[in-house]
């Protein structure tokens, strides 16, 4: 062969090798900024998610105030029909009244019915209960002195 053949071949390896060497260069460098360009994406993604979920949250927390307003006016409503009835029915009533203007006015009740009744006792005037100390004892067996209770 012939020396111009050799540069010639030689010149066309070189472009060849600079094409492939070139090719693998973009495509390395171009893998790295096709996977930046996805991950903004994603992150740009994210972004709106969280927006929408701030809207959504927003929205949610004025219903909620809302509610909580509605149930404090329904309350403070309550407690007026509750101060109404109250009146209402501590008050005489219009057929109560009627009736004491009909009929005659009992007789005062005795002192002692009028009093608060008496607490309940476990025992029957003039004996002994059964929380006594010597209930169900016979009398021989209460004399004995008994050991100190603690």
């Amino acid at each position: 062969m012939d020396e111009t053949n050799i540069n010639w071949v030689l010149a066309i390896a070189c472009l060849l090798a600079g094409i492939g060497i070139g090719a693998l260069g973009y495509h390395l460098l171009n893998a790295s900024a096709g996977n930046t360009q996805r991950l903004r994406q994603r992150l740009a993604e994210r972004e709106r998610e969280l927006a929408e979920l701030k809207d959504g949250m927003g929205d949610s927390l004025e219903r909620i105030a809302r509610l909580a307003e509605s149930l404090h006016r329904e309350s403070r409503g309550l407690e007026q029909e509750a101060e109404e009835a109250r009146d209402r029915l501590g008050a005489r009533s219009l057929r109560r009244q009627a009736l004491d203007a009909v009929s005659p006015t009992p007789a005062p009740a005795t002192a002692t019915a009028t009093t608060e009744p008496a607490m309940p006792r476990d025992y029957a005037d003039g004996n002994r209960g059964t929380l006594a100390e010597d209930f169900g004892l016979k009398n021989d067996v209460a004399s004995t002195p008994q050991p100190p209770r603690h």
